[in-house]
């Protein structure tokens, strides 16, 4: 017995590349899924006392509370995390988006640090930004 639409005699694989192809489609179709967050701008100006403030601009596809950029950090060339700014909710309808972290405390001999974006899914990994401080 033959079914409306597939000829008498196809075969299995044929049916099965018809299936994948299907599911393909339905894939591309459907939205992707937030990756990591990246950093895409900063700037670093000195405050007085001689610590630095952060204006850093993230970019996340957030999706809500399950999934958004949930901090960024400033990372010294040793690794030594200097700051950090918790991000308190998704910016699900403002990207990039801009915060900033004041009062970090940056040693004298520190000429570059690097500013990394955190996602509670993904963790780090998206792009990164490494800066020269103006002395």
């Amino acid at each position: 017995m033959a079914f409306r639409g597939v000829r008498r005699g196809a075969s299995l694989a044929g049916m099965r590349r018809a299936i994948v192809l299907a599911c393909a489609l339905c894939a591309l179709a459907s939205p992707a899924p937030a990756g990591e967050a990246d950093v895409v701008d900063i700037t670093v100006p000195r405050e007085a006392g001689g610590t630095w403030r952060f204006a850093v601009t993230v970019r996340h596809a957030d999706e809500g509370w399950d999934h958004y950029a949930d901090r960024f950090e400033i990372v010294g060339p040793d690794g030594t995390v200097l700051g950090t700014r918790v991000l308190a909710h998704p910016h699900v309808d403002e990207q990039p988006f801009t915060r900033a972290l004041s009062g970090v405390a940056i040693p004298d001999d520190v000429e570059t640090v690097t500013v990394r974006a955190h996602d509670g899914v993904h963790g780090f990994g998206g792009e990164t930004r490494t800066v020269a401080l103006p002395r």
